[in-house]
């Protein structure tokens, strides 16, 4: 509701002429990215007063925002962009719901230019065609409240999941009672796949599970590890990104994608970000986090998609990816927010250049093909968080149970 109050506000300042072409946008994680739209919306209504924004309620996250669209594509009610995981494009595309934006892009004059280079096109390129730009990239980094991490008797951090669990005893010993939360509820098993990305190899290979081998096993012996050596409370992600921004968390994994809502709200104390802990070493690859920007308008309105596209480039465009980066945690994917405009951000806010030092590990995050995709994620969630809770405590019987679980619902 607050985020509808401050878009009102902010279209009554800049208030749309008559005859103003409106097309409707959604997005998802209000609690990220409302500030970043106020703040694009306000120069985007300057340059574009022929066009009204309106904007639907947020999605909760990106499998609520994949189900929502899948449904209005149904009940033909689809709004003209959405925002979606970069890991739930793919079923867009597959159900011809997402279109192709190719023939904007030939009529654009240096596109190129503008900061769209093909490496990060490339992430929402399907066919051989370009169906969305992508709006922002993450990667997995470490938070530390250093106040606390100064209670074990020492300030440095952990580089290993072995060093965490280490740190955490050291922390409890000292009167830390809550010293870790470990993202394994976010989004996508993002997490899961960050694991088996540390090890090289991806959570799934085509139409079948990846996870069955000695690399998913190590994945569900280290959730395990971190779990039980830390005693670690089985809090939802909201519960635990507030707990830390109060100071009652020691250390959080998580997206670098909260970094500017835990800046905004945090206690009285230090924090530092560093690089996500590898099992045994540095991790050989992450998945990148983040959403793009789909058409997906059902009007045949040429005005309407014209204007559609004009705020899906420029909310992409290095003024609004620029953005991006000062209001959240997340990475720009536009190469001219990141060598123009943002040329001395990153030194003037180091806890945000962490995920930048991490680039070079990026990786697919990658969906699970076919039409049960959702529901695997749900049932691998379920798993993970029988971990969490101790109700498993055989990481082999689980591993068996939900690679046979999964491989049924995958494609054959």
């Amino acid at each position: 509701m607050k985020r509808l109050f401050a878009m009102a506000a902010a279209a009554a300042f800049y208030a749309a002429p008559a005859g103003a072409v409106e097309i409707e946008v959604g997005y998802p994680y209000s609690h990220l990215f409302d500030v970043t739209y106020e703040k694009i919306m306000e120069s985007f209504k300057k340059e574009h007063p022929e066009i009204e924004v309106k904007f639907r309620a947020t999605y909760e996250n990106y499998e609520d925002g994949t189900n929502i669209i899948l449904r209005e594509a149904v009940s033909g009610n689809l709004p003209d962009v959405t925002m979606q995981g970069l890991n739930r494009q793919a079923i867009l595309v597959e159900k011809g719901i997402a279109k192709s934006l190719e023939p904007f892009i030939a009529k654009e004059a240096d596109f190129a230019k503008d900061g769209y280079h093909q490496a990060m096109l490339s992430l929402s390129t399907f066919n051989g065609q370009v169906h969305g730009l992508p709006f922002s990239v993450s990667l997995p980094v470490g938070y530390y409240n250093m106040d606390l991490v100064r209670k074990s008797g020492s300030d440095k951090l952990p580089q290993t999941w072995d060093e965490v669990v280490t740190l955490c005893k050291d922390m409890r010993a000292n009167g830390v009672k809550n010293p870790i939360f470990w993202g394994w509820n976010i989004t996508g098993n993002w997490f899961m796949q960050a694991l088996m990305w540390t090890q090289d190899e991806p959570i799934v290979k085509g139409n079948k599970v990846n996870f069955d081998g000695d690399a998913g096993l190590v994945a569900f012996e280290t959730m395990k590890k971190i779990f039980r050596g830390c005693e670690m409370q089985n809090l939802s992600w909201k519960d635990a990104l507030s707990a830390f921004s109060s100071g009652d968390v020691g250390m959080m994994f998580w997206s670098t994608s909260a970094l500017g809502a835990v800046e905004r709200s945090k206690g009285d104390f230090e924090m530092k970000t560093a690089e996500f802990p590898g099992i045994g070493g540095k991790p050989k690859g992450l998945p990148a986090g983040g959403n793009a920007a789909l058409l997906v308008s059902q009007s045949e309105d040429p005005e309407r998609l014209q204007a559609a596209w004009t705020f899906l480039k420029y909310i992409t465009s290095g003024t609004g990816a620029a953005a991006v980066a000062e209001t959240t945690g997340y990475m720009p994917p536009n190469k001219a927010a990141n060598e123009i405009i943002l040329k001395d951000f990153y030194k003037r806010n180091p806890n945000k250049e962490t995920a930048v030092r991490q680039l070079p590990l990026l990786r697919d995050w990658l969906a699970y093909p076919g039409d049960k995709g959702l529901a695997v994620t749900q049932v691998i969630y379920d798993g993970i968080e029988s971990i969490v809770t101790g109700e498993e405590d055989d990481m082999k019987a689980l591993q068996s149970d939900l690679v046979a679980e999964v491989g049924d619902m995958l494609p054959k």
